[in-house]
């Protein structure tokens, strides 16, 4: 039997200010791999960010590449209010339906709420299975009923 074939889509910044505001702590990226890639085949793994262009920032960006994520920046937008952009909903959605074509499972770690369309879209018209990575009580509602499986981040899941 063939093994079940995953693509991973993290949204970066919602899973660094969730688990620290939520949880108290930083998601750890190699304890997640092995997890979600146990017994699978890992088909693609994107890690969206935003760019700061600090070295610290690198140094991160480059160990979610030896882990395996292809890194994909944005620069960081500061507007004359003062407010920041630096979104990524659209790519992501874009990569997701693509990805769909190749994998079984989508994985997606974010608990934002306007992923659930894509969410309910990649389950009932493709027909593929939505796993939703995300601190609980920062996680839409909507988005965790739109997942085939909604997976809490939990202290197995932030660095010690």
């Amino acid at each position: 039997m063939m093994p079940e074939k995953v693509a991973i889509f993290v949204d970066v910044q919602n899973v660094y200010y969730t688990c620290r505001q939520a949880l108290g702590g930083n998601f750890d990226y190699n304890a997640f791999w092995a997890r979600v890639a146990d017994g699978r085949e890992v088909v693609a793994a994107f890690a969206y960010a935003i760019d700061r262009g600090d070295e610290k920032q690198r140094q991160f960006q480059n160990i979610l590449r030896a882990i395996g994520f292809e890194v994909k920046l944005k620069p960081f937008i500061q507007r004359a209010d003062g407010s920041a952009k630096g979104d990524w909903d659209v790519g992501i959605t874009i990569d997701m339906l693509e990805s769909a074509a190749v994998a079984d499972t989508l994985v997606l770690v974010s608990g934002d709420g306007d992923f659930a369309i894509l969410a309910d879209k990649l389950r009932l018209h493709y027909g593929k299975r939505v796993e939703v990575y995300g601190a609980p009580a920062l996680t839409a509602r909507a988005l965790m009923d739109a997942a085939s499986d909604f997976i809490a981040i939990d202290h197995g899941l932030l660095l010690p």
